[in-house]
């Protein structure tokens, strides 16, 4: 089923979430960060930070905080086991830390399909804030596959 193009602009209800120090540390440690100042305050504060600052890609780990992830693709009727992902993107326009509350407004950006209809893209821009200041801009592309494409 192609998707409407229609969606395009379509704004979802923002969200807010905290970064987390736990949350921080984690991510931090998983992922290998090996500079302290991504786990000790101490340190982060020596080093000119406000607080632990919120590593690389960690925001899109705090996008999944949402409680209505998941709305946006069953209001377009997608099944969500026919997705990829697709790809995505950051673009950062000031550091983010630890104890931030952050607002997060997600709108789709763009709809466009490859292979005659077989893959249909939706292309998402996140706009991340804290205080209405501009942290961040995340831009995801989930892949929807058509499972009788082929047969």
């Amino acid at each position: 089923m192609p998707i409407d193009p229609a969606v395009i602009g379509t704004r979802y209800p923002a969200f807010r979430t905290v970064a987390e120090h736990g949350r921080l540390r984690f991510f931090a440690r998983a992922t290998g960060q090996q500079d302290p100042v991504y786990t000790d305050v101490k340190v982060a504060e020596a080093a000119g930070h406000l607080d632990l600052p919120v590593p690389p890609t960690f925001l899109f780990c705090m996008e999944m905080d949402n409680p209505d992830r998941g709305r946006f693709l069953a209001d377009l009727g997608v099944d969500i086991r026919t997705i990829l992902h697709g790809g995505q993107d950051f673009e950062y326009h000031a550091q983010a830390y630890a104890g931030d509350t952050l607002t997060f407004t997600t709108a789709a950006k763009d709809v466009y399909s490859k292979k005659g209809g077989a893959l249909e893209f939706i292309v998402r821009a996140t706009h991340i804030t804290r205080d209405g200041q501009p942290i961040a801009t995340l831009t995801s592309t989930t892949v929807v596959r058509d499972p009788k494409a082929g047969q």
